[in-house]
């Protein structure tokens, strides 16, 4: 364990950082297209045209994320489904997907911490209330089953696209643009998360937890059964980096180095 942290750590702070930075965007996005004091909420008044721009910023903010050199030398999981997905695969050893965990988690509360405090209160206001993801209309079931499908649609993307040797360097803009997709069109059903530490930064600071049972267990769910698909193909897994700069560390057990 002190062995693993102490050989690795740049790699966790990468991670922490990755994700802290994708909350604030988020928290800055909802600030600008929602808050009620924003005249673009004026400006844009159909929810499903304030949506897609939602979907757009944030999928821009994935793929930057994942072409950072932060995210070269984390690999951009920025979840910590992804690198549980990744270890059922044997490419993350045990104690560096325990460490990127404790890291995903922290820098997404850290996000969420930084976005309340620089926002003035703005990301706190009743119309935000730091962006939970939270059940729509159809309620805790209709979510849970929107969150299985869109997660085992990410993770089945990330794998089939990663590991097909023309495809691999675009798997950060397929990912982000599925990112884009699902707030657009999958929000309203569960607020689309895919993410446990997302969802628990966001009820961190808003101190709300509805049906918080569904984010933790509906995502691991559909990538762990997209994992077992894979496998079942008996497809290879080259390396569990979103996308792979040979420039930069890769301490997962990772093929481009055979």
């Amino acid at each position: 364990m002190k062995a693993a942290f102490a050989r690795h750590w740049p790699e966790y702070l990468s991670e922490a950082g990755g994700l802290g930075l994708f909350m604030l965007s988020a928290c800055t996005a909802g600030i600008v297209l929602y808050h009620p004091v924003s005249p673009v909420l004026f400006a844009i008044p159909s929810e499903l045209a304030r949506r897609a721009l939602m979907g757009l910023w944030m999928g821009l903010t994935a793929i930057g994320l994942v072409y950072s050199p932060w995210g070269r030398r984390s690999g951009a999981h920025l979840n910590p489904i992804v690198t549980l997905s990744f270890w059922r695969l044997g490419k993350v050893p045990g104690w560096d997907a325990v460490f990127y965990t404790f890291a995903q988690v922290a820098g997404a509360a850290t996000g969420i911490l930084i976005a309340g405090i620089a926002s003035r209160g703005l990301v706190a206001h009743p119309a935000l209330n730091y962006l939970p993801t939270i059940p729509g209309s159809g309620g805790p079931l209709v979510a849970f089953a929107a969150e299985v499908l869109i997660s085992f649609g990410l993770m089945t993307t990330v794998l089939t696209i990663s590991n097909a040797r023309r495809l691999a360097p675009f798997t950060g803009l397929f990912a982000g643009s599925l990112v884009a997709f699902y707030i657009t069109v999958e929000a309203p059903l569960s607020g689309m998360s895919m993410n446990p530490a997302r969802t628990f930064a966001s009820a961190l600071g808003a101190h709300v937890w509805p049906a918080f049972w569904v984010y933790l267990t509906a995502p691991p769910l559909g990538m762990l059964l997209a994992v077992e698909l894979y496998r079942w193909r008996r497809a290879p897994v080259v390396c569990a980096k979103l996308h792979h700069d040979r420039r930069s560390r890769c301490i997962f057990r990772c093929g481009y180095r055979t």
